[in-house]
């Protein structure tokens, strides 16, 4: 483009529309000759003519802005050196700094801060000890507590986040009803905090891959993770546990109730439940605790008994159980069946039971039986059983193959027979399975005779998913991390624990190609991201950094549509593609 055509043809629109006003206001052309010269309709022109004139009424410039040669001034003293000077008195970090600015609505970046700590005098922070960090932890972003314990709205508002996937959750809370099923439980609540924002300030440490709750300095001073419960920034480190001091059992198994029923709306439980027990291991000095089994570290150690319950085809978990004593460790699956299946005669979605040989006894199996549901576990190894295994004929061996939930498999072989149990009535049907790849042989045994036998063998190898779930949360909701310096009770952290887990399962039944993924694999590929929220009356705009998987993620959520969320002052959300990685 040469100097004659810049001004004889703008491209620019701020370009176009100085040139058509210089045409129509100061040359005093015919506004429909400037409107075909520059491409406008006749009423544009003249909107543009008022707009011009409302800017110059008030003092501003409609076109040209002029510019200040180097950086910005930084401030020595008043509002913004104030509050960076009193941080740095607490010992808190330049990063630690910027984070409770961006709580408190102050954009400025960690290299402004650093020099503006420079010009007030201030030396470099020197190396701090384990009790100054927590001090700094547990401290609140400078006037934000009013706010944040009101549930301000943050309408108007625009801030950056580390946690910006987080609020992907948003949209299958509000669809499935969680949040009404949280406001009408019976968790206790104060007027500075209701019990929706105070259940949601706990799920978002479980869905965020919070490694230990003591390690609050990256995530008490966020507002992305303030935003998911409704408020500027989470409480700080010892409300959670007073908060968790005062929820009883009950309440508990009252809001596991509520949450079943969303499962089941939602078409998430099938006519089986896998059940096992886990250790949640305990490391202080408390001897009330009785000894149990650890699979993963191999040995009996102080710990909680909790009972899982899990749908074997979503992979949601529908019951938790955290109170298991030894004496009544096997009547745990009564219970599981009090709760799912109330009313036999006429509830008949739970139809299979799937657990292991030690699990209850065979006099429980006779209940079960009573009850019209079926049954599905592993015979205990016996000299007789194993007598019986040896004399069955090669010609009774039969071949199946058992499919992961990827689509790979393996094949298996089976036979089958009848026997009786003691302190069972009538006869069950044993199932023999053994692998190619090894002599070894499993004995299932079952109630079921009408269903052949390669679907029961199908039936109790997804079993073993249920274990791969339960090293899920050992590992990444950290069911076992009760050596944190914030004391939460084991059964309600296993009920955060189980709704965090569902809301991955969910996230994951919506996008293709991802729905057998475990936790930590969707954490990773779809909700660990930085973004930047802006506020528009009531609506807030997500902008997530570009990831490889994020058309796929927004894809999800748009399926969703608009929903309106309460705890948000009632405002809309919607998720977009930032321009940044």
């Amino acid at each position: 483009m040469d100097e004659y055509t810049y001004f004889k043809e703008p491209t620019l629109p701020m370009h176009r529309q100085y040139m058509a006003l210089r045409r129509f206001i100061f040359e005093g052309r015919q506004a429909e000759e400037v409107a075909r010269e520059f491409g406008y309709t006749v009423s544009t022109i003249y909107t543009l003519r008022r707009d011009f004139a409302a800017k110059l009424g008030k003092g501003e410039e409609p076109f040209f802005i002029e510019r200040s040669a180097g950086r910005k001034k930084i401030p020595r003293a008043g509002g913004l050196a104030d509050k960076v000077t009193e941080m740095r008195k607490r010992f808190m970090s330049v990063p630690e700094i910027k984070a409770a600015l961006d709580a408190d609505g102050e954009n400025i970046s960690e290299r402004a801060i650093t020099d503006m700590l420079e010009s007030l005098g201030f030396a470099r922070l020197p190396r701090r000890d384990a009790e100054t960090r927590r001090y700094v932890a547990g401290a609140a972003p400078v006037e934000t507590m009013e706010a944040e314990q009101a549930g301000q709205p943050m309408v108007g508002q625009s801030f950056q986040t580390e946690n910006a996937g987080l609020l992907c959750f948003l949209p299958i809370i509000k669809a499935h009803g969680i949040d009404k099923a949280i406001m009408e439980s019976d968790y206790p609540q104060t007027k500075q905090m209701p019990k929706l924002q105070s259940i949601l300030s706990f799920l978002a440490l479980k869905l965020s891959d919070i490694a230990r709750y003591s390690a609050d300095d990256v995530w008490c001073m966020d507002r992305g993770m303030g935003m998911f419960a409704g408020m500027t920034a989470l409480p700080k480190a010892a409300w959670f546990s007073s908060y968790s001091s005062a929820i009883t059992s009950g309440s508990n198994e009252r809001f596991l109730r509520a949450l079943s029923v969303i499962w089941r709306d939602a078409g998430m439980l099938s006519d089986t439940a896998n059940l096992d027990f886990t250790a949640i291991p305990y490391w202080g000095d408390d001897d009330t605790l009785e000894n149990n089994w650890n699979g993963k570290l191999h040995r009996a150690l102080p710990s909680i008994q909790a009972l899982l319950g899990q749908d074997p085809e979503t992979g949601i978990l529908c019951y938790a159980d955290a109170t298991v004593r030894h004496r009544r460790q096997s009547d745990a699956v009564l219970e599981f069946l009090d709760f799912r299946h109330p009313d036999p005669k006429k509830d008949k979605d739970l139809k299979y039971l799937v657990f292991d040989s030690k699990f209850t006894t065979y006099e429980n199996l006779s209940i079960i039986d009573k009850q019209g549901v079926k049954f599905i576990t592993i015979q205990r190894r016996c000299k007789s059983l194993e007598s019986k295994i040896a004399s069955l004929p090669d010609s009774s061996w039969k071949t199946a193959r058992i499919d992961k939930a990827n689509g790979r498999g393996r094949a298996i072989h089976y036979a089958e027979s009848e026997t009786s149990l003691v302190g069972y009535d009538g006869p069950v049907r044993q199932v023999f399975i053994k692998s190619s790849r090894r002599s070894a042989v499993a004995t299932v045994i079952t109630n079921d005779f009408d269903i052949p036998g390669h679907q029961i063998v199908r039936k109790y190898a997804r079993r073993w998913l249920v274990d791969q779930d339960i090293s899920e949360q050992v590992n990444f909701f950290h069911m076992n991390r009760n050596s944190s310096s914030i004391v939460v009770k084991v059964d309600f952290d296993l009920t955060m624990t189980l709704l965090a887990h569902n809301l991955y399962r969910l996230l994951a039944a919506g996008i293709d190609g991802y729905r057998h993924c475990a936790a930590s694999t969707l954490y990773t590929k779809f909700i660990r991201n930085a973004g930047f929220v802006e506020f528009d009356k009531s609506r807030a705009v997500v902008k997530l950094k570009r990831k490889r998987a994020l058309p796929l993620l927004i894809e999800a959520l748009d399926d969703y549509g608009d929903l309106s969320y309460p705890w948000l002052d009632g405002g809309t959300v919607s998720f977009e593609a930032s321009t940044t990685t």
